[in-house]
């Protein structure tokens, strides 16, 4: 009778694991919906204050990925399942003149969920992403040579807490000026899920979706920050978006990586002057 009950138990457990889903969805407003996706770590609630200050009704969609900010793990790949759930949660939904939103690692998302959703899609946003970030910080690397099982992956994993936090205090000073909001990407990075946060970020550096580019066919704003430099920034915009029909890109005045802290009123003056054309 005992052996049945801690079977039962990690049955249960496994089963927990295995429905576990890769996404949660928080939903407010009434008006033409617009998904919000955030970027690597980050809860679908650092786009609240976008949200309040858009120009007109809108039914907002906030999302947060498993793994992150008290969400479940899940088993991997993670990016890619990821995806399909939000694809099939449009569907669910019925949700058509969508608007896609997306920082960073969710502005890539919005680029592969354009490309398969059609129509459903009228217009996407997205800020400071790029579609294959491999090329800028490994060039020349394939992204067939990046596993799970790696070195580096291997030290991520064994880091102490200590010297983890460093490193996580390290990384949100290079991603925003505002210092109450470095503390803030921070405390994102230490809640994650160590496996989650590591193999999650090998599935970004293997993407590569200039080819998908040419399938969307909704307009698109791309607001890119000038870290370090405008000057180094622009023309690698320019060049991996390169297959995207319908484009507009600006180059924020200054700031790091979440420009939505760094330019926030330049932020919401591009993304409702977008809006409304």
């Amino acid at each position: 009778m005992k052996k049945l009950v801690v079977f039962l138990l990690v049955l249960g457990s496994f089963v927990s694991f295995a429905q576990s889903s890769a996404i949660k969805v928080e939903k407010s407003g009434k008006g033409t919906p617009i998904l919000f996706l955030p970027g690597f770590i980050t809860p679908g609630s650092m786009w609240t204050e976008t949200a309040k200050n858009l120009k007109g009704k809108y039914e907002s969609y906030f999302v947060s990925y498993a793994g992150f900010n008290g969400n479940a793990p899940i088993a991997m790949p993670w990016y890619s399942t990821i995806k399909k759930e939000l694809v099939d949660y449009v569907k669910s939904k019925k949700l058509k003149g969508l608007i896609l939103i997306g920082h960073s690692m969710g502005g890539n998302l919005a680029v592969d969920l354009a490309a398969e959703l059609g129509d459903r899609v009228i217009k996407v946003i997205i800020v400071d992403a790029l579609p294959c970030m491999r090329e800028v910080m490994m060039p020349g690397v394939p992204a067939e040579s990046l596993q799970y099982e790696s070195p580096y992956n291997k030290q991520m994993l064994g880091m102490g807490d200590e010297a983890f936090a460093k490193t996580a205090l390290m990384m949100a000073q290079g991603m925003t000026s505002v210092v109450e909001k470095q503390e803030l990407i921070k405390s994102w990075i230490l809640e994650a899920d160590r496996k989650t946060y590591v193999f999650g970020y090998t599935d970004l550096l293997k993407l590569d979706l200039r080819p998908t580019l040419s399938q969307v066919k909704a307009p698109v704003l791309i607001l890119g920050a000038p870290f370090p430099t405008k000057e180094l920034v622009f023309p690698n915009y320019e060049k991996q978006y390169t297959n995207l029909v319908d484009k507009k890109l600006l180059i924020a005045p200054g700031g790091k990586h979440y420009i939505m802290y760094d330019q926030p009123e330049w932020l919401y003056n591009q993304v409702n002057t977008f809006l409304a054309q």
